[in-house]
């Protein structure tokens, strides 16, 4: 299994419910797939570089996940039909990029 970063970036008008409901179905979605979630970072509305959908911020999402196969495949076209998310991005997590240089 390799280590992958899910990045995922909602509706900026989502109530707390709204968003616990996303969580869940994300979630469910990365066990379905037979994926392992390591960690959750949960940014809140940020600021976007450019306009989606007319939305000006975003609600930020970054997993650090397990996945055997292909994720963007499996996970990311799954994730991409549902109505408030915005993007989503699935990158391999490379060791050789977490090196500091001296």
């Amino acid at each position: 299994m390799n280590q992958y970063d899910l990045n995922l970036i909602l509706n900026p008008n989502l109530s707390a419910e709204q968003v616990g409901i996303e969580k869940e179905y994300i979630e469910s979605t990365l066990k379905g797939a037979g994926a392992e979630i390591s960690t959750l970072d949960e940014l809140g509305n940020r600021r976007l570089a450019y306009a989606v959908n007319k939305d000006r911020e975003g609600y930020y999402l970054m997993y650090t996940i397990k996945a055997a196969g292909n994720p963007e495949k499996d996970i990311a076209s799954t994730l991409r039909l549902r109505d408030h998310v915005r993007r989503v991005l699935v990158v391999k997590d490379r060791p050789e990029w977490k090196t500091k240089k001296a």
